[in-house]
């Protein structure tokens, strides 16, 4: 089992929307695939219209009260289950912090998940205890960037944490997500970052079809299957399973 997991610092990066397509594609591909949704907001749990049948349900099975098993739910597609996440989400780094290990929870519960071929991680914004928990479980970090100053700044930062917390920076792959072609800035900060490379080739442009996912409630393969934004979540999917399986 690989687990792979979507992160960023800052918020409103596409991170969501490349951890359902990305899950997506990689059922489409005959892999077992776990999506779990760690974000309070429950936002890859609306896309799929999934919802935790259990109180605090996301607390719960970081504290070992609820077996990962219990939560898994079947989603409408093939080879692809979702764990929900709820409002309780909120609170999981309060209770962690009163458990020990800590910040090796998620990688315990993550080991009675080898059913699957790959787990998918929608991890929300910021840097906690959960942040912790995921750095330390995650096989790989995917992390989207808007090419531009503050987005990259939070790169930067991220890579500053994992040097001063002996993390391996090692398993961070980004990609540059959002982008707008009419801006030069954009265009610039591409170049720059990839000239190092430190970035996947492949981007998601700054696309409409992208933010209908809301609307349609699902993948954009569902409702836009040969529009651009799904060809270009294909090529980014294609160069990861290159690097990360």
């Amino acid at each position: 089992m690989v687990s792979i997991a979507l992160y960023n610092l800052k918020g409103g990066v596409g991170k969501t929307a490349a951890a359902v397509n990305l899950a997506y594609l990689a059922a489409a591909d005959g892999l077992k695939t776990l999506l779990w949704d760690l974000d309070p907001q429950g936002s890859s749990s609306f896309y799929f219209n999934v919802a935790a049948d259990v109180k605090n349900e996301s607390r719960k099975l970081l504290t070992g009260e609820l077996p990962a098993k219990d939560a898994v739910k079947d989603s409408a597609f093939e080879n692809l289950w979702i764990i929900p996440s709820d409002l309780s989400a909120r609170d999981v780094d309060i209770a962690l912090d009163d458990l020990k290990q800590s910040r090796k929870k998620l990688k315990s519960v993550l080991n009675t998940l080898k059913q699957f071929d790959l787990v998918v991680l929608d991890s929300p914004p910021g840097i906690s205890l959960l942040h912790d928990n995921v750095f330390n479980a995650a096989d790989w970090i995917l992390m989207p960037n808007i090419p531009t100053t503050l987005s990259i700044r939070s790169f930067e930062t991220v890579m500053q944490y994992f040097k001063d917390h002996d993390l391996d920076a090692g398993i961070i792959k980004c990609f540059f997500s959002m982008v707008d072609h009419r801006k030069n800035l954009h265009h610039e900060v591409m170049q720059e970052f990839y000239k190092d490379k430190l970035f996947f080739k492949n981007y998601i442009p700054y696309l409409s079809d992208v933010e209908k996912m809301g609307t349609h409630q699902a993948p954009v393969f569902e409702f836009a299957n040969s529009s651009y934004a799904a060809q270009c979540y294909r090529d980014l999917w294609n160069e990861i399973k290159k690097t990360c399986l």
